[in-house]
């Protein structure tokens, strides 16, 4: 299992959602997903509603400001598995937990799990 370090949580607290947004896109409708489904999934883990995205993304706002803003769903904790090496549930760092907590999301609507399942209902 790879160990979490101070550059690597560096880099991708500084990586815009608006960079990364458009490779969330492109991933789920490759595998047939819908951006209508993307939003529902970053609003359940956020609180951002579709307009509110889309100003942040306008905004190009860094990772960190981004989960600043936002109000982590309660049940955020019981996203867990591996993603990019890394054991969710034991990355120490807030914000790096939180944006992999936000990409393993989006490997399960890519992956066509159920939404009930991925919003943790």
């Amino acid at each position: 299992m790879m160990k979490e370090n101070e550059l690597h949580n560096d880099k991708i607290a500084r990586l815009t959602f608006a960079g990364v947004y458009p490779h969330y896109v492109a991933k789920i409708e490759r595998k047939g997903g819908t951006i209508k489904e993307l939003q529902e999934v970053v609003e359940w883990l956020t609180g951002f509603d579709e307009k509110k995205q889309q100003d942040l993304i306008e905004q190009k706002v860094n990772f960190q400001t981004f989960f600043d803003q936002a109000e982590l769903n309660v049940n955020a904790s019981k996203i867990t598995g591996v993603i990019c090496g890394y054991r969710i549930e034991e990355i120490e760092n807030q914000l790096t937990q939180k944006i992999r907590y936000l990409d393993k999301l989006v490997d399960e609507l890519a992956k066509g799990k159920k939404m009930e399942k991925i919003l943790r209902s």
